[in-house]
């Protein structure tokens, strides 16, 4: 090949063989993050929404820390901690 381009080509014989360090392996795996649902309300309407979300099957009755009271007279609150993996 007799082009202004030949000496921009090389000899695959005379090539110097280049070893690059491979990247670092990012995780397919994330790590999973904190998610924390606060159900604050009267004692009726927190243990409610608690068993609908128990047969909705997101989270057992067990899950949740026992019912707390609030600074305001007949309130109550109930924290879930959940992992999720954020996609």
């Amino acid at each position: 090949m007799n082009s202004k381009y030949q000496s921009f080509l090389s000899d695959a014989s005379n090539q110097e063989k280049v070893f690059v360090n491979p990247q670092p392996i990012i995780s397919q795996h994330p790590e999973p993050e904190k998610i924390k649902h606060i159900l604050i309300g009267s004692k009726e309407a927190v243990i409610g929404t608690i068993e609908t979300l128990h047969q909705l099957g997101y989270a057992n009755v067990r899950d949740w820390t026992p019912l707390l009271p609030t600074s305001n007279p007949g309130e109550v609150t109930s924290v879930l901690v959940r992992l999720i993996i954020l996609q």
